[in-house]
């Protein structure tokens, strides 16, 4: 693998910062808890009031919270885990870290521009710059003529295909309808509470979406480089998926009201997310 040192220190970097800022988040409870706050929208927010997140909702930090429990047991193993892989030469295991590492670089991104300000902005801000060099380092080291070659004939191509751009459908109206609906209407946005603006549906629809869509087309036109974009976004939607559960439980979990669309819409993606990594690791042929 090129660049095999950089890598490897970058993504022990991510690991040990990571690890830092997830256990902080989770734990750190100082603070005198939950008071009202009124939004410049003349929204009324419940914030949390406690540990690191304390000048973020309780909505938020339901999320949150559920984010650092996932990023501590399940993202980080995988990370260690891919990099022992993808440094034994596995295809499997060179791809499941680029994944992977689109799943910090997602994560710490929405941490830099969502979160309220907290005295762990710098490491979130170091976590997404070393994510984001360590996934293009990553990428640019395929050999994107000889990567069809590793995945079987039997590989569901119009299957994995239509489900990615099924994938970037459904989120794209998703969202389309939450901005349009206040839009239209002349009302605040639903569940905006305190922040600016709404940054996960900014990143969903500037990053995910074109380049869900872009794979599910060019892995149906059979191209080198469908192949690659369609293992890392399967590879990296696990982990998102399972992000998003624990999220969802989270906020049951703290008297927090999900819509039922979205509960629908994102259980429905994450089991067709994990059976589509089933199929894909089955057809993958490491040597």
């Amino acid at each position: 693998m090129k660049s095999r040192k950089t890598v490897i220190f970058l993504v022990t970097l991510i690991i040990i910062l990571s690890s830092i800022s997830s256990i902080v988040g989770i734990f750190s409870n100082d603070g005198s808890g939950t008071y009202e706050f009124e939004s410049i929208r003349n929204e009324k927010v419940e914030i949390y009031g406690k540990g690191l997140y304390k000048n973020d909702s309780k909505s938020m930090v339901a999320q949150g919270k559920a984010q650092d429990i996932v990023t501590l047991v399940i993202g980080i193993p995988l990370l260690i885990i891919s990099l022992y892989l993808s440094l034994k030469k596995s295809l499997k295991g060179k791809l499941l870290l680029t994944g992977t590492l689109g799943y910090f670089l997602y994560t710490y991104m929405s941490y830099v521009f969502l979160w309220m300000y907290n005295p762990f902005f710098i490491i979130y801000v170091i976590l997404m710059s070393i994510s984001f060099f360590a996934f293009i380092l990553l990428m640019v080291s395929f050999d994107l003529e000889r990567l069809p070659s590793y995945f079987s004939k039997k590989l569901p191509i119009r299957f994995l295909g239509g489900f990615q751009i099924f994938f970037a459908i459904a989120i794209s109206m998703l969202w389309i309808k939450r901005i349009l609906t206040p839009i239209i209407n002349e009302t605040t946005i639903v569940g905006l509470e305190h922040y600016t603006t709404l940054v996960i549906q900014a990143m969903d629809l500037g990053f995910l979406v074109p380049a869900a869509f872009l794979s599910g087309v060019l892995l149906l036109r059979k191209k080198p480089l469908g192949y690659l974009l369609s293992s890392i976004i399967i590879m990296k939607g696990i982990t998102m998926a399972t992000a998003i559960t624990a999220m969802i439980i989270g906020q049951a979990y703290m008297g927090i009201e999900v819509t039922l669309m979205e509960i629908v819409i994102f259980s429905t993606i994450s089991l067709f997310i994990a059976y589509s990594l089933i199929l894909l690791l089955k057809n993958i042929k490491d040597k």
